[in-house]
């Protein structure tokens, strides 16, 4: 359920490094939260993000929640598709549901991050 190759911070957002590219996008823990993903707000490619902070929206039948950036950069690459299909969030949410894809400025900040058995006993802990 959780993938032991990425890394995840306490917003329920995922990372997978790819290079000095990061892949984010939100762990299935949030997306079942949310309920039927109905839309999604993402910034634009060449926009900055900082860690900790807001960068776009996700919308469900239930709620919107803000999404966070898990690391510092400028977005390479905003996933369009999500535009279209917003659902993709609920039913592939660590492939074809990633949202941006980020310049990592400080690679520290990945190495702060909880990889996934961390996350599961935070995810415990919130119960």
């Amino acid at each position: 359920m959780y993938p032991k190759d990425l890394k995840y911070d306490r917003e329920h957002e995922w990372v997978r490094v790819d290079g000095d590219v990061a892949v984010i996008g939100i762990s299935h823990f949030a997306q079942d939260q949310l309920g039927e993903v109905v839309y999604v707000d993402l910034p634009a490619a060449g926009d900055a993000v900082t860690a900790g902070d807001s960068f776009g929206e996700v919308e469900s039948v239930k709620s919107v929640s803000e999404l966070f950036s898990p690391v510092t950069g400028e977005i390479v690459e905003v996933n369009d598709g999500l535009g279209d299909a917003p659902e993709t969030v609920n039913s592939d949410p660590y492939g074809d549901g990633w949202m941006i894809k980020v310049s990592i400025s400080d690679m520290s900040e990945v190495e702060g991050l909880m990889d996934a058995e961390a996350y599961e006993a935070y995810l415990a802990e919130e119960e």
